[in-house]
């Protein structure tokens, strides 16, 4: 089983910026495809950003195109979200997991870490 450790999340003001990272402790995260989720409070879990194995392929939903980006670090079993200009419907706890396929954001597959909570505030 996968075991996902994510970090990097805070308060910031609107307009700010944050790097979330997931450290994976398996080594088949370089094989896997890997995408950030993030859950609201009283909202569900929602896909936020997905990047294939190789990192050449990535995609993100609407809302946060243009200003999160998606990488990974095979050689550290590590994905990171960048997160700049930062809006008050950002703030969720972030996490991150291994998928199946980039095409499809319910193929994730490994055990859901505690997350990292980003909080966008004045």
């Amino acid at each position: 089983q996968v075991q996902l450790v994510e970090s990097g999340g805070g308060l910031v003001q609107p307009g700010g910026s944050l790097r979330l990272s997931c450290a994976a402790s398996e080594m088949i995260f370089s094989m896997n495809v890997m995408g950030w989720y993030r859950q609201a409070p009283g909202k569900e879990r929602e896909w936020v950003a997905v990047i294939s194995s190789d990192g050449t392929t990535t995609n993100y939903i609407y809302a946060v195109k243009g200003r999160f980006t998606i990488s990974r670090d095979n050689a550290r079993n590590t994905v990171h979200l960048q997160m700049n200009n930062l809006k008050p419907d950002d703030p969720a706890v972030y996490y991150c997991n291994v998928l199946k396929s980039i095409n499809y954001a319910g193929s994730y597959f490994g055990s859901w870490g505690q997350g990292t909570q980003v909080t966008v505030a004045e």
